[in-house]
């Protein structure tokens, strides 16, 4: 695993972290319910009763956008892939050559209909857009980014509680929505593969949701960089695993450090 790149454009920057006992007890409910997932994975490989095909949804983030002036974009439109970025999209879609999609879905943001393209064109696909994958809302969208911002007294009711986060979108909203696009992405392609490009914040949201883990966090100890695939296995309607790659990584060193890149 690499370092984690810049955070999605619509966060806050956070002090460390230092409740130990919180990340243990995530851990832990990390490695109970990978167990759990390994258990049914064996129970349909074995062929009992309720075995069912196998359909795969990668969630892809989108690659780095061109943002000079270092905003916060969020959900705002005109903001497009960087060369970089556009080279991201490019070694995903050969990633991606041999898979078996028979569906491609973005959100209507342009960094993700640009990231979608060379998929879309290697495999011959139309593009579903799905506003349920779209980045988070946030209430300092569209400012560039200084820790003076929050020392103005209007703005402190907006960040009263971050587990929320009361800045914008709850976490809760974000999960629900993008569960609902992957399970209509699932029942799409049904024993096929599918591929959704979306937005660090939903993507991250959903997987701490499918592996039971709290949703709120450090956003910069999210395991979703750039152009990355988080890839939820289903047999039949069951989650059987979930499972993180990175096609992208040798491409990192070059990413603009900044918020949003």
């Amino acid at each position: 695993m690499t370092e984690p790149m810049p955070d999605s454009g619509t966060d806050l920057p956070l002090d460390p972290e230092t409740s130990e006992s919180s990340d243990t007890a995530a851990r832990a409910a990390e490695k109970a319910a990978s167990g759990a997932r390994e258990a049914r994975a064996e129970h349909v490989d074995a062929g009992e009763p309720g075995a069912q095909e196998r359909t795969v949804v990668h969630l892809m983030r989108h690659g780095e956008v061109d943002n000079p002036h270092k905003i916060l974009y969020g959900r705002l439109p005109g903001y497009h892939l960087s060369d970089l970025g556009r080279q991201m999209a490019e070694v995903v879609a050969e990633h991606l050559a041999d898979h078996d999609l028979s569906l491609v879905v973005h959100s209507p943001l342009e960094r993700t209909a640009e990231t979608a393209a060379p998929t879309l064109q290697r495999h011959g696909l139309t593009a579903v857009v799905d506003p349920r994958v779209i980045e988070a809302g946030n209430k300092f969208e569209g400012t560039r980014f200084r820790k003076r911002l929050l020392l103005d007294p209007r703005r402190w009711w907006w960040v009263r509680d971050p587990t929320v986060p009361t800045w914008g979108e709850s976490y809760h909203a974000i999960s629900k929505r993008m569960m609902a696009a992957i399970e209509d992405a699932r029942d799409h392609a049904r024993g096929h593969e599918a591929l959704i490009v979306s937005h660090q914040l939903p993507i991250w949201t959903i997987r701490s949701a499918l592996e039971s883990r709290r949703l709120w966090h450090d956003p910069r100890r999210r395991e979703c960089n750039l152009a990355s695939l988080t890839t939820v296995t289903f047999v039949g309607d069951d989650v059987v695993d979930v499972a993180y790659t990175e096609p992208a990584a040798h491409l990192y060193a070059r990413a603009a450090k900044t918020p949003g890149a």
